[in-house]
C-alpha cells in the first residue's frame, strides 16, 4: 500500500468527512446488525469442503480458523494463540500455523480434482512483516504497527491502495493450496470482500479440505 503519499493527505480527508460524510463507508464500517452467522456457515454434501464467512474488520483482532474441527476463534492480536489452528486473519493479511502456501491460476476449486493441475506448485512460508493496528491517529499521519508473521501468497488475495481517495481495492479470486502443519493439503479461494450490503471488511471463503491424490 503507498501509505506515505496518501498520509500527506489526510487532514484535509479529515476535513472532508467532518464537513459531508463523503468517504463514509471506504474504511471497512461495518453494519451493526446485519451479519449473525459467523463461521463455516455451509459444508459440501461430500463433508470435505464448504463456505467459511467471516467479519474481519478490526485492526485488534485475529480470527483464527482450525480447518481440522471447523471451529473460528476472534481474539486480540496481543492473546496467546488457540491451541488448534491452521490460518487466520487480520483485516486482509493472513498468518499461517507453519503451514506454507502456493498460488494458481484458477478462479474456481474443480481443478483440485487433478493433482497434476497443482502437483508443481512453488510453496511459501510465512515472513516477517508488520500489519497496522490502531488508526485512531490517521487524521494527523499516525499510525500504529505490530510486528506479525504474514504469508505473503496468501495476503495477496487483497490490495488496498490509500494513494488516492477512495482507495482502490484490488480482489484476487484466484484459489491457493495450503499445505497445513500435519503436511494435509486444503484449496481455498476468496469469494467476496463485502458483506451482502456491499460493506467492506467481510471475506466469504470457499475451501476443500483435505485434499488428497485421489481427489
Amino acid at each position: 500500500m503507498k501509505l506515505r503519499q496518501a498520509l500527506a493527505l489526510l487532514p484535509l480527508m479529515g476535513a472532508m468527512v467532518s464537513c459531508n460524510g463523503i468517504f463514509g463507508g471506504i474504511y471497512d464500517e461495518p453494519l451493526s446488525a446485519e451479519d449473525s452467522h459467523y463461521g463455516f456457515v455451509e459444508e459440501d454434501a461430500d463433508g470435505k469442503g464448504g463456505l467459511i464467512y467471516l467479519f474481519v474488520n478490526a485492526y485488534d483482532r485475529w480470527t483464527y480458523i482450525d480447518l481440522h474441527h471447523q471451529h473460528i476463534d476472534t481474539l486480540p492480536i496481543d492473546a496467546a494463540t488457540p491451541a488448534e489452528w491452521d490460518l487466520a486473519l487480520h483485516r486482509y493479511d493472513v498468518r499461517t500455523n507453519e503451514a506454507t502456501a502456493a498460488a494458481t491460476n484458477f478462479d474456481h476449486l474443480d481443478f483440485v480434482a487433478d493433482p497434476a493441475t497443482w502437483a508443481d506448485l512453488q510453496f511459501v512460508a510465512d515472513a516477517d512483516s508488520q500489519i497496522v493496528v490502531d488508526i485512531s491517529d490517521m487524521i494527523n499521519g499516525n499510525l500504529g504497527y505490530a510486528a506479525a508473521s504474514v504469508n505473503p501468497v496468501l495476503s495477496h488475495w487483497m490490495d488496498v491502495d490509500i494513494s488516492q481517495m477512495p482507495p482502490i481495492y484490488t480482489f484476487n479470486d484466484k484459489a491457493f493450496i495450503v499445505r497445513l502443519q500435519d503436511g494435509s493439503l486444503c484449496a481455498l479461494r476468496f469469494e467476496n470482500y463485502m458483506n451482502d450490503h456491499n460493506v467492506k471488511g467481510y471475506a466469504t471463503i470457499r475451501y476443500r479440505y483435505p485434499l488428497t491424490t485421489e481427489e
